[in-house]
């Protein structure tokens, strides 16, 4: 869990954190509530242009009070950063920019030369998978996926690492293709692509060798 004794925020920072929505939390209770902009991506958990144009918008509405723009999103665009890089490198009078991201490699170097940043990830406790990878069958992959199907990218990591542990508690062998396979899918969810569809490859694959375990 996030150490929130440590956020301390005056001046535009960098929080890389555990969870977004539990650091919101914390800072709504810390921050005038009247001098807080949240800005994110409602659909999804990425930054987006349409998000950064809101910000430099917000950021330039003159405020005689200092005013508290936060920036969240598991993952940032690049072009997104870009065009805020003006913006955080000369802000505007009373303008605070916080970014709250989970991952410090979404930002780019440029950002970071122009801010200060707070890592307060801490570890986390990885539970194995609640599937039984031994007797693994399509109506199990079903029912596992329509439950996780709108989960975010930070939790479709977990799961993939949870299923990992489930295959080492379970005693499965899996060949040095098949633990890449692993490492694979969590590259591949953290280069954005769709976890459920990366969830699916993966567990399809492993119903397949089920007779071999």
């Amino acid at each position: 869990m996030t150490n929130f004794n440590d956020i301390k925020v005056d001046t535009s920072t960098i929080l890389i954190v555990n969870s977004i929505e539990d650091t919101l939390s914390y800072l709504l209770s810390t921050l005038p509530a009247h001098s807080c902009r949240i800005i994110k991506n409602e659909q999804k958990d990425e930054f987006l242009l349409a998000q950064a144009n809101a910000a430099i918008k917000e950021a330039y509405i003159a405020s005689n009070n200092k005013k508290y723009l936060i920036l969240c999103g598991t993952t940032f665009r690049s072009e997104a950063q870009n065009s805020l890089l003006k913006a955080l490198e000369e802000p505007p009078k009373n303008i605070v920019f916080i970014i709250v991201t989970t991952t410090k490699s979404t930002i780019l170097p440029t950002i970071f030369s122009r801010m200060p940043h707070k890592y307060l990830k801490t570890s986390q406790t990885i539970n194995s998978c609640e599937l039984d990878l031994l007797r693994l069958d399509l109506k199990d992959i079903y029912s596992f996926l329509k439950q996780n199907q709108k989960i975010s990218k930070g939790e479709a990591i977990n799961l993939v690492e949870s299923m990992l542990l489930k295959v080492k508690e379970q005693n499965i062998k899996l060949t040095q293709k098949e633990l890449e396979m692993f490492s694979n899918s969590i590259k591949l969810i953290d280069l954005n692509s769709r976890p459920i569809n990366v969830l699916t490859t993966l567990l399809l694959t492993l119903s397949n060798r089920k007779n071999r375990f």
